[in-house]
């Protein structure tokens, strides 16, 4: 009785190669390594749960490996990582019924002061209470967009293939949502 062979084994050249497929579980651990950071404090910030962060970081890492060979190398292997992290914070969210929160963003603002008074400490705090006001009273697509900016550091292209939009809808959104932010701060000068 003939058996088609496996279309995902034939198509992985260490399937049938023992040095191969540790060379390629030691070149994904440097990946692990390189990535696990980022794609957890992403996580965490969107779930503000460590073991939930845990587990969806670990099921992230699990499909980015089982599917290594979709990944074209057309942009940063970490934006395909992130968006794999993403579509899984998706699906966690609507298993469960639950839709981000904002709390997430007023932590991912927390920034530790470096002032050298009490006085400038107490500015500086009133200062990022103000700015974490603000922030919580932004649209759920904006918090994102911002924490996806300045807590993560990601460039528009890769917010736009995280959020599904093109790079200039993501700079459109960024342009209005800092008028928005700006105008909110003017308008409650303390």
């Amino acid at each position: 009785m003939d058996r088609d062979p496996d279309p995902q084994a034939a198509a992985s050249p260490a399937a049938d190669d023992p040095v191969r497929a540790d060379e390629a579980r030691d070149a994904f651990s440097e990946l692990y390594e390189a990535h696990a950071g980022r794609v957890y404090r992403y996580l965490l910030s969107r779930t503000s749960s460590v073991s939930d962060a845990e587990e969806l970081t670990s099921r992230t890492f699990t499909n980015a490996f089982a599917s290594l060979g979709s990944y074209r190398g057309r942009g940063k292997f970490e934006s395909w990582l992130m968006t794999i992290a993403h579509n899984l914070l998706a699906n966690w969210y609507r298993d469960r019924g639950r839709r981000p929160q904002a709390a997430p963003l007023d932590e991912a603002l927390a920034v530790p002061s470096d002032a050298p008074g009490p006085e400038s400490a107490l500015e500086s705090l009133e200062e990022t209470q103000r700015v974490r006001e603000a922030a919580a009273a932004l649209a759920p697509d904006r918090q994102r967009l911002i924490t996806l900016k300045y807590v993560d550091g990601l460039t528009n292209a890769e917010i736009g293939r995280i959020l599904g939009r093109s790079e200039g809808a993501v700079k459109a959104l960024h342009h209005r949502t800092l008028r928005q932010l700006a105008a909110a701060l003017a308008a409650d000068p303390e």
